[in-house]
């Protein structure tokens, strides 16, 4: 067994993230949200290589429109099966994702489709009933973590062991607080069902087992609020690694294919 992964962009005007497991006679693939139209999600694709019938599902964290904006029409147009919590559908138009394709996610249990394994979950933030996922091959675990305002025990224990990490650094608080957004919205990003800035993620990897680590990607960095210096600088610092050992992934085009 193998497992990889890869970004077709991350940030606030779209999100999706890949990941294939390889057995000895099948490939599974699922792509992670989809925040894109449809013929700018096939572009990505084929940027590292891939077609939209080579994707076997999608699977939401939550509704915000740059994580779901591009799922029912791809699905729709692909005939390829998603899976989201009974919260996030409830926000959906009625009919968007035919019944066939459709699949819920209890955020308490573990399922796979095909030989990814799946487990689910919760994180606080402003949506129904988010989660996130760590994608494993039965032996390597790929947690993923972005869109939470806080972190909570639930979160520190799934993550911990993983062999890679994407995880959100959405913002500095100081370029935050100092920059030109609202003050409403300065506070609901910085607040516990917003999103994670650099120190907080940062804080984070010195609670978890890193033990495995082999990969830590900085994600949905805000153009705005943030940098990718800044975040590289906070993560290597709790890591005590090198700052160009921490990949970003960008807006424009996510990062290229990673063992995990």
């Amino acid at each position: 067994m193998a497992l990889k992964f890869a970004s077709l962009g991350s940030g606030s005007e779209g999100n999706a993230l890949i990941v294939e497991v390889t057995a000895t006679t099948t490939v599974t693939r699922l792509m992670m949200d989809c925040g894109f139209g449809l013929a700018d999600t096939e572009t990505r694709l084929a940027r590292i290589g891939l077609m939209a019938k080579d994707i076997d599902a999608i699977v939401v964290t939550h509704e915000h429109s740059d994580h779901i904006g591009g799922v029912a029409r791809f699905a729709r147009k692909h005939g390829i099966a998603v899976w989201m919590t009974h919260g996030t559908a409830k926000v959906l138009r009625e009919n968007s994702i035919p019944a066939v394709l459709m699949n819920f996610v209890d955020p308490h249990e573990i399922f796979s489709v095909g030989d990814v394994q799946v487990t689910p979950y919760f994180v606080p933030h402003d949506a129904y009933e988010p989660v996130q996922y760590v994608f494993s091959d039965g032996v390597r675990r790929l947690g993923v973590l972005t869109d939470t305002g806080a972190l909570t025990t639930h979160i520190e224990e799934t993550l911990s062991g993983c062999d890679a990490l994407v995880l959100e650094c959405n913002h500095d608080l100081e370029m935050l607080m100092a920059g030109p957004y609202p003050a409403s919205l300065k506070k609901r990003v910085a607040g516990k069902f917003g999103h994670l800035d650099n120190a907080t993620a940062a804080m984070l990897l010195s609670k978890i087992d890193c033990t495995k680590l082999k990969h830590v990607i900085a994600a949905h960095l805000s153009k705005q609020n943030n940098s990718p210096e800044l975040a590289r600088s906070a993560l290597a610092a709790t890591l005590t690694c090198a700052t160009d050992w921490i990949g970003v992934a960008e807006q424009g085009v996510g990062f290229a294919w990673r063992d995990a």
